[in-house]
This record gives C-alpha cells, sequence and structure tokens, in this order.
C-alpha cells in the first residue's frame, strides 16, 4: 500500500475515533441525573473520549513495540466504552435500538484495532 494512502486511513481512522468521542460525550450528556446516571456519564465520558488521543500517541510512537503497546491501550478504552454502552443498555436507560448503532461503530473500531495490532505484531502472535 503506498504510504500515502496509509497516511489517509489513518487519519480516517483518527475521524472516526474522535467522532466516537463527540458522540459517547452526547449519549453522557442524556443520561439521568440520578446516581447512575452521574456514574455512567462520568465513566463514558473518561473512556470515549480516550481512544482517539491515545491513537494520535500510536501514529507518533518512537518504535513497533510503543506503536502496539499504545495501540493496546486504544483498544482497552474501546472496549471499556463498549461496556458502559452496553451498561446503559443492561440498566435500562436507553433501548438497544437507540444504542445500536454507537454501540455497532464502537465494535467496528475495536475490530480495526485489533487487527493493528495482529498486523504490527506479526500474523502467528496472539493480540
Amino acid at each position: 500500500m503506498p504510504a500515502d494512502a496509509n497516511k489517509a486511513d489513518q487519519i480516517h481512522l483518527h475521524r472516526r475515533l474522535l467522532n466516537l468521542g463527540a458522540r459517547t460525550t452526547r449519549v453522557a450528556k442524556l443520561l439521568p441525573r440520578t446516581d447512575e446516571g452521574r456514574y455512567i456519564c462520568k465513566q463514558l465520558i473518561r473512556s470515549g473520549l480516550a481512544a482517539a488521543p491515545n491513537y494520535a500517541e500510536a501514529r507518533a510512537a518512537e518504535s513497533r513495540a510503543d506503536f502496539i503497546h499504545k495501540l493496546r491501550i486504544v483498544l482497552k478504552e474501546l472496549n471499556e466504552t463498549k461496556s458502559w454502552l452496553e451498561q446503559i443498555v443492561a440498566n435500562s436507560l436507553f433501548s438497544r435500538d437507540k444504542m445500536a448503532a454507537i454501540i455497532a461503530e464502537n465494535q467496528e473500531l475495536c475490530w480495526i484495532i485489533a487487527a493493528s495490532i495482529k498486523t504490527a505484531r506479526g500474523p502467528d502472535s496472539p493480540i
């Protein structure tokens, strides 16, 4: 793949991560102002906003090992975000239908980052 195409893909992925952060923030702001809602709100904002800046750090990594380490942090934040989004549905704060698109986008980003980690580590290495 040409370097320009790879850079364009990285920029596109970073934009998707930024957009996910913005979307999770909007969801968080709509949660009820109960103890449960406030707790989930803070956690969702924290994890939802963390993926994009950590991906930016990965793109500026100083070595392959550093790149993989930082991508693993991105994946951890995305996994945590997915858990909070699912918690919102499980606690009947929003319906599955209302949350389906953001959960699907988060899952797709998890798959992309996991595949990137696998590629960076080599085909025989576990994530």
